[in-house]
């Protein structure tokens, strides 16, 4: 029997499942795969052969779609992964062929204050300690893959430095001409370290490198993982690899991967990693982990290939998307399916009463201090002030053509006159509305949601995108702040407008590039203090980045930063190893 989540940590409760854990071979065959489709990694997980999945059931239906999002959450975050997992458990519990896509968990924020992304309570992905530490070391093999871009740009600066044409020419190089003062990409780490934003490299002498200016962004918003993202297959990746640019020469040309010969090598660090990883919920369902989150920075997207095979060999894949619905559910829609292909049944937003009453004017919850006590106490007045927010997503839900669920992730501090509020009002605008109870409950406490995302997608929908590709980008961007963000338009800074401007001169390119916007993910707007749905704001573009290789404009709103920073009560102060057993301990 699972233990009490009033009662015991998270960490505590997987590690009591894990000991009824299904073995992945196990898993492997209730999942339909066959022997050589399953590539073990120990005894709990393993990497699919994808190619040989969907080559096999090519011709098979895909399963019903659906997408997990959100409201703009709290900086505590309001549930996502966990309902993922307990709406999976629930479609279990009615008796649904029924499979998970998750995101892989950086180790910024595991290490960090947000914890590893593994759901919560009694709605896990599991084993939590490998999920949680690096699992099969896709993102090892993303930054090894970035790094080596990185190797390949600064060494080959110091050698034209360094080296006559001549010398050059012997060695079959072509002087390149880099400019030291457009370099396109940062090196990339894995943890929250904003010591390393901005630093200064190639000190000492010449053999030391290329002195300038550099820096580090955190792994997940490597271009390497976008592409790992959006890849439909190994082809793919390997032609979308070269077309990465790291820099531009001393007359604005991009130099890309492929002019530094260095495409196929950062390929050959991705083989693996394009497979994904299989898991299981606390209850046994299969779970595809795959990718990387932060969509505010980023894609933030369970992979192309993950949910492929999902929906190859389920009847439901649950996919999810990072943070709210203005960045994470508008990527998925107008940026994954248009590259997959892939058309979604339904979507569920996730709310939590906390999060009304955050947005409807309580004070906002600050991440290792204790909660308001105004959190605990009823208050209708706002949580309908706070439903402005929730309708402006179920909103945005409603323009792509598909249906929206409403998922009020239940707290046992939340009343009926709250939650009635919330009803009311989503039904209103038109939404499914369920109360799920999956954090404390399992799967049995999600079954009203489930039961609603199967209503909600077998009815009819007429999916459509926001924009075509024919689109200018700043009418995009303008496109993307009204109808989704709920603003007045973009303005620009200086530098991002020159940007903008010249893209747009060059429409075959951006008929080849979708729109990947990076801001805040706490409100609808630029700035994260701003809550609610706010009128009459316009959004702030300070720049603009091209993502050539993962086939998307990246433009950067506000001041949200690519590498985040370590909070002064990080989560390592409370992991260890019990030295005895080896397991570890304190992970959430």
């Amino acid at each position: 029997m699972a233990l009490d989540p009033t009662k015991h940590e998270d960490w505590e409760i997987a590690e009591e499942a894990e000991s009824r854990m299904k073995s992945v071979q196990q898993l492997g065959e209730e999942m339909g795969l066959e022997k050589e489709e399953l590539l073990p990694h120990g005894h709990y997980i393993a990497k699919v052969d994808y190619k040989k999945v969907v080559e096999r059931l090519k011709d098979k239906p895909d399963g019903k779609y659906i997408d997990v999002t959100a409201i703009n959450p709290t900086p505590l975050g309001e549930g996502k992964t966990t309902t993922t997992i307990g709406l999976t458990q629930g479609l279990g519990k009615l008796g649904k062929n029924v499979m998970a896509a998750i995101r892989q968990p950086s180790g910024g924020p595991t290490m960090n204050i947000k914890g590893s992304a593994a759901g919560g309570g009694l709605a896990q992905c599991i084993p939590l300690t490998p999920f949680s530490l690096g699992l099969t070391g896709d993102i090892n093999d993303i930054m090894n893959s970035h790094n080596l871009a990185m190797v390949a740009l600064t060494s080959r600066m110091q050698h034209e430095q360094n080296y006559s044409d001549k010398f050059l020419e012997k060695r079959n190089l072509k002087r390149l001409d880099i400019d030291p003062r457009n370099v396109q990409i940062n090196w990339i780490i894995d943890f929250c370290a904003q010591a390393l934003r901005n630093m200064v490299i190639g000190l000492g002498g010449k053999k030391d490198g290329y002195l300038m200016e550099s820096g580090f962004d955190i792994a997940v918003s490597s271009e390497v993982m976008a592409i790992l993202s959006v890849a439909k297959d190994l082809k793919d990746m390997r032609e979308r690899m070269g077309k990465i640019v790291v820099a531009k020469d001393r007359f604005g040309n991009d130099i890309t991967t492929k002019d530094l010969e260095v495409d196929g090598a950062m390929t050959a660090w991705m083989v693996d990693a394009l497979n994904p990883n299989l898991m299981q919920t606390l209850e046994g369902q299969p779970v595809m982990v795959h990718a990387g989150p932060f969509a505010n920075i980023a894609i933030g997207q369970s992979s192309i290939v993950a949910d492929r095979v999902g929906l190859k060999l389920s009847d439901y894949v649950v996919t999810e998307s990072g943070f709210g619905a203005d960045i994470g559910f508008e990527k998925f829609w107008n940026l994954k399916c248009r590259m997959s292909g892939l058309k979604p049944h339904a979507a569920v937003l996730v709310t939590t009463i906390r999060a009304m009453k955050c947005h409807g004017g309580a004070p906002v919850p600050k991440p290792g201090q204790p909660i308001d006590p105004a959190y605990n106490e009823e208050n209708v007045e706002w949580v309908e002030k706070g439903c402005e927010n929730l309708i402006q997503h179920i909103n945005t839900v409603k323009k792509s053509g598909i249906n929206p669920v409403v998922c009020i992730n239940h707290f046992y501090t939340d009343t009926d006159n709250e939650i009635n509020a919330v009803r009311r009002l989503a039904e209103e605008a038109g939404a499914w509305v369920a109360v799920s109870k999956h954090w404390q409950y399992g799967g049995d406490g999600a079954t009203e949601l489930a039961e609603a995302v199967e209503e909600a997608a077998n009815q009819p929908n007429e999916f459509q995108f926001l924009y075509d590709l024919n689109t200018p980008l700043r009418e995009r961007i303008d496109m993307i702040v009204k109808e989704v963000y709920g603003g007045d338009g973009a303005e620009y800074s200086p530098e991002a407008l020159e940007k903008a401007k010249k893209m747009e001169e060059d429409k075959e390119l951006m008929k080849e590039l979708g729109t990947c916007m990076a801001k805040t993910h706490l409100s609808l707007t630029d700035n994260p203090a701003i809550k609610g749905a706010p009128k009459g704001w316009k959004l702030f573009v300070r720049d603009i980045l091209t993502y050539k290789g993962a086939g998307f404009v990246v433009p950067l709103a506000g001041t949200i930063p690519m590498m985040p920073g370590t909070s002064s009560d990080p989560a390592y102060r409370r992991v260890d190893v019990d030295t005895e057993t080896g397991k570890v301990q304190g992970l959430f």
